[in-house]
């Protein structure tokens, strides 16, 4: 044990440590375990590091010291989530609830196996996992090859009740709100879906309407559950031997009867009660005085009465119907309501204190006045003993007062009786309703129980109900260990004993001598028995003998009982009087002297109970029964009623038990996930409680102890290939898989080789799988090393051939380069130096010239900027002398002003001064004195300047005498000049003149020259103005014009877009219109064919209970197994009746002997052979009969004359060829004048001009020919009649006159001229005609005896027959005239009509155009669906028209054809016998064609009979299609059909058709499952109705035909509606073909699209468990992909030979395919285990060889490939990579034909097969579903595998003509004869 621990537990290996919040946690070595060590050292998943001391015990988990037991290791990632818990290699606590809590959170499946455990997880969440379509999934498959399901426990018990023989029962337990009434409610419904009914009584339905019922009365509101049981039921389903449901059984136990008067917080009483007040507005409920549920005592405890999401009104109408349906009349219903009124009432009637001994009701209490009228009691009576008790001695009887506490526990009492007696009452009339009158065969047992209960406070109910569990659980137990020995006895292998739990001191210690029940018991009966005495009686005798009682430190009222799955404390405070349940003896007889029957009848006798589906009591009266029994019945009463609770349920729970090991149990243990509700909400602690209560974990125990894993061979030596070497692969593959676990495994006893598997001890599969893993690890890695070698060294090689390549590429390049670059170099040079010269000598030339030329402009320039500068210093000068000097004048002016003005100013001031001074001077002396001192200073001044005045002056005389020498000089100068200048000025003046002219003349041209300028300028203004508006102007309209295309454009572009638009959105509305008219049409088309199968169905009902009526019912054999019902019935009716008799007979012998029968047997038996003799007599009569007219016949043909009847037979054929090209031509006719539309239809050249003409050829040229034909008959008749003449013998030569004189009457020349008239029109006879001349001579020469032959005129009535039938052509070419020329009037008329609607759609579209694009649309929209609504309301009246057209020729040709036939038939009567010559003589040579054959088949009225039973009841179809043209029988039939049809023989017809058809129906039901006569049958049906099509002379249908076939049309009778009874037969046995092939198919689909692996080595199997492949019916063959193909092509092949129509071959082939698409994806769905990547890659292959065989059989276009889609799909959502955000959108894109559910529930299921591969994470399936939540889809997950595809059948005309067939011998039908 140490050395595999310290193998097992090495460093990374993943182990579970406990947790006090998840139980378990997952954490991970990082060191190795070495033997010895004291501590493991872990890193939980969190990344904490934690050391775990082994030795220790104070962790959180306990661990033995002296073991040392080590942490559980994990399982591999891959065996995480499987469907089987056995599966897992470490069978442990926490592998199984990491299991249950991966598949339940991240897969969201509910169900999981633990090997004979179906283990249920409620989700508190609707889900669609059980519709029909899931039901049909499961029926038919093992349990293990589907994923975990309540309806795969179902199918298993369904399976072995069928094979074994062997009752079955399905235990259903867990907690309240775990969902057993879910679970056992729908195992219910499988039963009743996939069985049926035996009879007409729908017995499953009143099965499935009891569940209703008992909910509403057995079921409550609970803090744990919205829909409780608060009882157990085991509900017993009767098959008959035909495992059909015929009955069913309920047994109930412990119902929780003080909820009726208790609930806790949030908790609710029955739903009953809740649905009467919900509905007490009703007026049936008035009279019951109800309220709302909060007016009730009953109903308000809990302080919560509605339940979310639940209408009580509606469950109210359910529960009502579900008792209709179950047979309980309305009467019935009433009452039960009335009782549960009352209880409510009763519930509300107050009890108050008289004294502290007493109490008492108040008078008139409402409530109970109301119970008192419901129940039909006095309210005295009532009110009295609801406050007294009686007390009885051995001498009296005391009435006594009781308290008002226990009148109160006295009135509970009596409302929780009444509910018991109310609730037996229901469940025995429903068992009533359930009950089979037919003996039951075998039954299912579904056992709804509690589940182990635990709660703070436990009282006598959990005690009762954990005793059941720990009975049921015994019983589990030794089932568990019983299938394990049974499954190691057949392998062989060595049985060691497990040590498993043994509850049964438990169960001694509850229910054995001196046990607890027995003392409780024992208590009850003791006078002053109290809880307290009975817990010290459990004290003394349980506490010191077993150890699985004890008694708690705190408490002398509770004990512990030491239960399987948990302890429990008990509070014994209770127990007595619940164990009691004791009542009021007075208040019980009260009841029973009540005048409401039902009362009487809940507390009455049971085998005195009526039955509640009777009639009610009768209005007059009522049957009273005597409330004091006699005394024997008391004292049995009286004992009855001295049983205890305990003991009642003590004999219940051991009935049960005995009858569950009578059965084969099969386990449904469901689990609550959480506390609160939540949907996929999983609480570890709260599961793993209930894994320990509910025996999963002990199941996991006795498995774990021995070898839990199991593997084939076969699965083992797939799976573990890789661990073998080549050398050890033997032939015998189980000796292989020795030899390599020896080797792999050293220890033997960790393995055991069984017959047919290998048993392996736990933790060793997950060994081999690390084996594996290692070894394909290691491959890898070698793969990698090599193939990364091998791409590294190509890479290198390839990288130096290229760097060598390159490199001499490189360096001839270079040195190439070098060379050109020295020869450049050289030439460079040399260039260089001629180059520089010249540009030198280039540039000095240049520059030279540059010099000068720059020197001579520069000087030039200097020379004009120094006089330019000189000039402009004159000028400047000059300017600068004259403004300076009119600057100084200026200046002086301004001065000289400013100064005067100033000197004046100053002097003013200062003389105004001056004289003020003076004044004041004057006044005074000194003032003079200053004055004269001024004066004389200022004396001395003007003196000084007065000699300075002088100096000036005589300088300036100097100069003046010098400026006057000067001027004098200078006037001398200047007078000459003067001089000069005047004679310049004379001629100046005169030039002035000349000027002022020039000036005036000037100055006018200048005033001109302005104006012009003037008016140049305006104009140019103007010009420019008009130019820059029309500049403006222009490019306003070019930017106008630039918008006006754009918008032009726009304008166009948008009305294509809007064009484009509209015609791709009338397409798109007309696509979609026709895609939504194909698929009303395909729903309507399945819709009838559906309504044809169930009157098919209907049908084969009717028969099947016509013969049960005919038939006595035979007690079958033993051992019968599931047979088809349908098939001894099927054979029973299709024989004959002599047969029928002697099977008849049989049966009546090997059954039971009936008098009456035999009796009613011998006298059909004389009276079928009275028929019999009968018969014969009659048959011996015909036949007299006949020889006789045969001999009369041949008489008289003996004496007929051969001559007539040639010429009688000629006649009629002739007349049939002519009425033939009649029918021709006027069919051309028509065609030509209905094909002529133009107005010239009518002239010459026209197509009727053209027929009218040809016809009057023909008719000339007929007329030529008959008068040929006349001097040949004249001339025949003259040689005749002379050589009569020559014979002396002859006495009877008048005949011939006679005959003559017959020919030459009028009706008979017209019949032979219109008979003769297609003879002369063969090959052998054509001549030229004879001219008119030649003619007429040849009438005018005499010829002897002409006048005796035409002596009756028979040459004129022939002229005036052509000349009447020339009159009759040019009236109708008249006429036809008229006709067109109306029809041009009329023509003219719809084209002016046209115009008109052409011109008012150019208006509307010019409206259209202003208006809006939406509103132009809109429009468009509107008048193109008035003009479509216009247009086919013409067509629909032009159909009508032509319609009663149709309908009034065909009653027309009716006519004609009957007065023909009449006519004909009188022609060939008025010929008698005495008329014909007693001496044959040579017939007259009259040209004649050979006789054809019309391609019709005679028979006689009698064969009908042997020509069906040849032809259709006894063929066989392989010898037909083998030797035979394809579709013969149809044919036959159809050319005996056109005989009776050619005979006008109505009854004939009828008759045939309805012999087919009921012979086909006949041989389709005897021979229904045989694929090959199925498909011959629908071809013949086929071909039968294409023949009634295209010969039937429709339009539509001859078009197809030959000239030849349109004259084999059918010509009296129209068989459309036998068309559509043969129609719907075709689609009967179509469907009938696709169940065929449906029932071959299905075995092999799964097998060979799924489970066969194709590619060999792609999928391996991964561990198994116990469900796999132990399926309870032993395989029969294993089919591949190649079975599929090849019965397909055996299909194909067979359909071909039997000529089936090729669109109906692709229909057909569609079907199947959809067939095969549906059912793998189906199981796909359904399969965990085939949801990974290598089987997506198997399924891809698989499709792709189904595509190759459409594709080799050229039927690619069928639509079968798009049936496939969801299944490609499917593979390539398994393949994709399934990781990031981009690959949702990618998967959300490309499964466009899968359902959103679909794709996550794939998702869900992807399982890794090998280690490498990854799980979908939840966060990927959450943005799935985010992304795909906006589709609109069905929610439905499976496909329907029942849906068929409407049929059509397109009309295939036959190219083979009908008068070739010829009829083989080997068909028996001698008696039809050809025509």
């Amino acid at each position: 044990l140490s050395l595999s621990h310290s193998l097992t537990h090495t460093c990374y290996a993943r182990v579970w440590i406990p947790d006090p919040e998840e139980v378990w946690k997952s954490a991970e070595l990082t060191k190795d375990y070495k033997q010895g060590d004291t501590v493991l050292h872990l890193q939980l998943e969190d990344g904490s590091v934690r050391s775990v001391f082994v030795c220790q015990n104070d962790l959180q988990h306990k661990l033995d010291p002296n073991t040392k037991t080590l942490p559980h290791l994990r399982n591999p990632d891959i065996l995480v989530g499987e469907n089987d818990l056995t599966a897992l290699s470490y069978l442990h606590e926490p592998a199984v609830l990491h299991n249950l809590k991966v598949r339940f959170i991240d897969s969201k499946l509910i169900y999981t196996y633990c090997g004979i455990v179906l283990v249920a997880i409620n989700p508190y969440e609707t889900l669609p996992i059980y519709g029909t379509d899931i039901i049909n999934a499961y029926s038919g498959q093992n349990m293990g090859d589907m994923d975990p399901h309540i309806f795969a426990v179902a199918e298993e018990a369904y399976k072995q009740m069928a094979r074994d023989e062997r009752n079955q029962s399905i235990i259903v337990s867990g907690e309240s709100g775990a969902g057993k009434t879910v679970s056992a409610k729908y195992a219910m419904r499988y039963f009743a879906t996939v069985s049926g009914s035996a009879s007409e009584a729908n017995v499953e339905e009143k099965v499935l309407a009891s569940n209703p019922i008992m909910e509403a009365i057995g079921n409550a509101k609970t803090t744990r559950n919205d829909n409780s049981s608060r009882f157990g039921k085991y509900i017993e389903i009767g098959f008959d031997k035909r495992f059909h449901i015929i009955g069913a059984n309920m047994r109930t136990y412990l119902l929780e009867k003080s909820r009726v008067v208790f609930q806790a917080d949030e908790e609710r009483n029955y739903h009953i009660f809740y649905q009467l007040c919900a509905s007490s507005r009703l007026p049936e409920f008035k009279a019951l005085k109800l309220g709302t549920a909060n007016d009730f005592h009953y109903t308000k405890q809990g302080r919560n009465p509605v339940i979310d999401g639940v209408n009580d009104a509606k469950e109210m109408c359910t529960t009502r119907s579900a008792f209709s349906l179950l047979g309980i009349t309305e009467l019935y219903q009433m009452g039960l309501f009335q009782v549960l009124a009352a209880i409510l009432h009763l519930g509300n009637v107050e009890v108050k204190d008289r004294d502290s001994d007493s109490s008492i009701i108040p008078p008139n209490n409402n409530h109970l006045m109301v119970f008192c009228d419901l129940m039909g009691v006095a309210y005295q009576d009532m009110s009295h003993w609801l406050c007294h008790r009686k007390l009885k001695t051995a001498t009296e009887t005391y009435i006594k007062p009781v308290p008002r506490l226990q009148a109160v526990n006295a009135r509970d009492a009596l409302a929780k009786h009444i509910y018991a007696k109310l609730f037996t009452w229901i469940v025995e009339h429903i068992n009533q309703a359930l009950h089979s009158t037919s003996k039951q065969h075998s039954f299912i047992g579904v056992l709804d129980i509690y589940g182990f209960e635990t709660f703070e406070i436990n009282s006598f109910e959990q005690f009762c109900i954990n005793y059941a569990n720990e009975k049921l659980q015994q019983q589990f137990n030794m089932h568990v260990f019983k299938l394990e020995q049974e499954e190691y006895m057949k392998e062989q292998i060595p049985w060691t004993l497990i040590d498993f739990y043994d509850n049964q001191p438990c169960i001694n210690l509850i229910e054995a001598k001196m046990g607890i029940l027995d003392l409780l018991d024992e208590e009850c009966r003791m006078p002053k028995g109290s809880d307290d005495s009975w817990a010290q009686k459990l004290y003394n005798t349980h506490l010191k003998t077993c150890g699985l009682f004890e008694k708690p430190r705190m408490s002398n009222r509770a004990f512990i009982i030491q239960h399987f799955a948990d302890k429990v404390e008990y509070q014994c405070e209770g127990f007595l009087e619940k164990n009691k349940d004791t009542v009021n003896e007075e208040q019980i007889h009260v009841l029973k002297a009540s005048k409401f029957d039902l009362l009487v009848e809940l507390f009455q006798d049971e085998e005195k109970v009526t039955s509640p589906t009777g009639a009610g009591p009768p209005t007059g009266g009522r049957t009273r029964l005597s409330v004091k029994p006699d005394k024997g019945k008391s004292v049995q009463a009286s004992k009855e009623h001295k049983k205890t609770v305990g003991l009642q349920f003590r004999n219940s729970l051991q009935l049960l038990m005995e009858t569950l090991n009578a059965t084969t149990p099969h386990y449904v243990r469901c689990i609550k996930p959480n506390d609160y509700k939540f949907a996929f909400t999983f609480d570890p602690k709260r599961a793993v409680q209930q894994l320990r209560a509910c025996g999963v974990l002990e199941t996991i125990r006795i498995s774990a102890a021995g070898f839990p894993s199991r593997w084939t061979y076969q699965e083992f030596f797939s799976r573990y290939r890789v661990l073998m070497k080549q050398k050890d692969v033997q032939s015998d593959k189980k000796m292989t898989c020795k030899n390599v676990l020896e080797k792999l495994v050293q220890d033997p006893d960790k393995y055991q080789f069984g017959k047919t598997k290998i048993f392996f001890r736990a933790g060793q599969v997950a060994y081999l799988e690390k084996l594996r893993a290692d070894k394909l690890r290691a491959a890898c890695i070698r793969i990698q090393k090599t193939i990364r070698c091998w791409l590294a060294r190509k890479k290198y090689l390839r990288v130096k051939r290229a760097a060598i390549t390159i490199q001499t590429h490189v360096r001839g390049h270079q040195a190439r380069c070098l060379a050109t670059f020295l020869r450049r170099t050289r030439a460079a040079i040399v260039i260089q130096k001629y180059q520089r010269m010249y540009v030198q000598r280039t540039r000095y030339q240049r520059m030279q010239a540059a010099a000068l030329a720059v020197q001579c402009i520069l000087r030039a320039y200097v020379a004009r900027q120094q006089y330019k500068a000189l000039l402009r210093e004159h000028k400047a000068i000059i300017i600068q002398k004259m403004v300076r000097g009119w600057l100084a004048r200026q200046w002086y002016q301004r001065s000289l002003e400013a100064v005067v003005y100033l000197q004046c100013c100053v002097r003013r001031m200062r003389a105004r001064r001056e004289l003020k001074k003076l004044k004041i001077e004057a006044r005074s002396v000194e003032h003079y004195k200053k004055l004269n001192i001024g004066m004389e200073n200022k004396i001395m001044q003007l003196q000084r300047r007065i000699d300075e005045q002088n100096k000036e002056n005589r300088t300036l005389s100097e100069r003046l005498s010098s400026t006057e020498s000067t001027h004098a000089a200078e006037s001398e100068r200047t007078r000459r000049e003067l001089t000069r200048l005047r004679g310049a000025e004379d001629e100046a003046r005169n030039s002035a003149n000349r000027v002022a002219s020039l000036q005036e003349e000037l100055e006018r041209l200048k005033v001109e020259l302005q104006s012009t300028q003037k008016e140049k300028k305006a104009i140019e203004d103007w010009a420019q103005t008009y130019q820059d508006e029309m500049e403006q102007m222009i490019s306003e309209l070019k930017e106008q014009n630039h918008l006006l295309k754009n918008e032009k454009n726009d304008l166009n572009r948008l009305i294509q877009e809007q064009g484009q638009q509209w015609t791709e959105k009338m397409q798109r509305a007309l696509k979609e219109e026709t895609s939504q008219l194909e698929s009303d049409l395909n729903e309507e088309r399945s819709r009838y064919q559906n309504l044809l199968t169930e009157h098919l169905r209907l049908e084969e009902k009717y028969d099947d209970l016509k013969e049960e009526m005919t038939l006595t019912m035979n007690v079958p054999k033993p051992g019968h197994r599931r047979t088809d019902s349908a098939h001894s019935s099927n054979e029973s009716e299709y024989t004959y009746e002599s047969e029928e008799g002697s099977r008849g007979m049989e049966d009546v012998t090997k059954g039971a002997l009936d008098m009456a029968l035999v009796l009613k047997l011998q006298k059909r038996v004389s009276e079928l052979e009275q028929e019999k003799q009968g018969l014969q007599n009659e048959l011996d009569r015909r036949e007299e009969q006949f020889q006789r007219a045969r001999a009369r016949d041949d008489e008289q043909h003996k004496k007929a004359r051969s001559a007539e009847l040639e010429y009688e037979s000629l006649k009629r054929q002739e007349l049939e060829s002519e009425n033939k090209k009649l029918r021709h031509d006027l069919s051309e006719m028509r065609q030509s004048l209905m094909g002529s539309v133009g107005a010239s239809s009518a002239a010459p050249g026209s197509p009727a001009y053209k027929v009218l003409l040809d016809q009057l050829n023909a008719s000339t040229e007929e007329l030529e020919v008959r008068k040929e034909e006349v001097l040949i008959l004249r001339s025949q008749l003259v040689s005749q009649k002379e050589a009569m003449q020559h014979k002396e013998t002859m006495t009877d030569s008048l005949h011939y006159v006679e005959d003559v004189q017959k020919l030459t009457d009028a009706k008979e020349i017209s019949q032979a001229y219109m008979g003769l008239k297609d003879t002369n029109r063969s090959p052998r006879f054509l001549r030229k005609p004879l001219a008119v001349n030649e003619l007429e001579n040849r009438l005018r020469a005499p010829l002897p005896d002409m006048h005796k032959i035409n002596e009756d005129g028979e040459l004129w009535l022939v002229y005036e027959g052509l000349k009447e039938t020339n009159r009759l052509l040019e009236l109708q070419l008249q006429s036809q005239r008229r006709s067109h020329e109306a029809e041009m009037e009329a023509l003219r008329g719809e084209l002016q009509t046209v115009k008109e609607e052409n011109h008012r759609q150019q208006q509307l579209l010019a409206q259209n155009l202003q208006l809006p694009p939406e509103a132009r649309i809109e429009a468009s929209l509107q008048h193109e669906i008035t003009r479509l609504t216009n247009e086919n309301l013409d067509l629909l009246e032009q159909l009508e028209k032509q319609d009663k057209t149709v309908r009034k020729l065909k009653k027309q040709l009716k006519v004609f054809a009957k007065k023909i036939s009449d006519l004909e038939g009188g022609q060939i009567e008025n010929v008698s016998p005495g008329q014909m010559a007693d001496e044959p003589m040579h017939p007259v040579n009259i040209p004649r064609r050979e006789k054809d054959f019309q391609g019709m088949l005679e028979y006689k009225k009698e064969d009908e009979l042997k020509l069906v039973k040849n032809l259709i009841l006894e063929l066989k179809p392989r010898g037909v299609a083998v030797n035979l043209i394809p579709g013969l029988p149809a044919y036959i039939l159809f050319m005996c059909l056109r005989h009776a049809d050619y005979l006008n023989d109505d009854q004939k017809v009828r008759s045939l058709l309805t012999s087919v058809i009921n012979s086909i129906k006949k041989i389709l039901k005897k021979r229904g499952d045989d694929f090959e006569t199925v498909s011959f049958w629908l071809a013949n049906t086929c071909r039968f109705l294409h023949c009634l099509k295209q010969y039937s002379g429709d339009e539509q249908f001859m078009k197809y035909n030959t000239p030849k076939q349109n004259d084999h049309c059918l010509s009296n009778f129209d068989l459309a509606e036998y068309r559509q009874v043969l129609s719907d037969l075709a689609i009967q046995i179509y469907q009938q073909l696709i169940k065929c092939m449906e029932n071959i198919l299905q075995p092999m689909i799964v097998s060979g699209m799924l489970e066969h692996e194709t590619i060999q080595g792609v999928s391996g199997v991964k561990p198994t468990g116990l469900r796999k492949r132990t399926s309870s019916i032993a395989d029969e063959g294993t089919y591949t992909l190649d079975s599929i193909l090849r019965q397909l092509s055996s299909f194909h092949a067979t359909m071909c030979q039997h000529g089936t129509d090729p669109e109906l071959i692709k229909q057909v082939v569609k079907q199947q395919f959809y067939i095969i698409g549906a059912v793998t994806l189906n199981n796909l769905l359904l399969r965990k285990d085939m949801c990974s990547w290598s089987k997506g890659m198997q399924i891809r292959y698989n499709v792709s060889q189904l595509e190759e065989w459409l594709r080799d059989k050229n039927l690619m276009v069928c639509g079968a490939k798009e049936t496939l889609e969801p299944l490609i799909q499917a593979a390539q959502l398994l393949q994709v990579k399934k990781k990031t955000d981009e690959d949702a959108e990618a998967i959300c894109s490309m499964c466009n034909t899968l359902t959103t559910a679909q794709i996550v529930k794939v998702l869900n299921l992807y399982t890794p097969v090998n280690a490498f591969e990854e799980r979908v994470s939840v966060t990927f399936i959450r943005t799935i579903q985010n992304r795909l939540r906006d589709r609109k889809e069905s929610p439905q997950l499976l496909l329907d595998t029942k849906t068929i595809y409407p049929v059509t059948f397109p009309f295939s005309p036959s190219s083979l003509a009908l008068e070739t067939i010829q009829i083989p011998s080997s068909l028996s039908l001698g008696f039809l004869t050809r025509v």
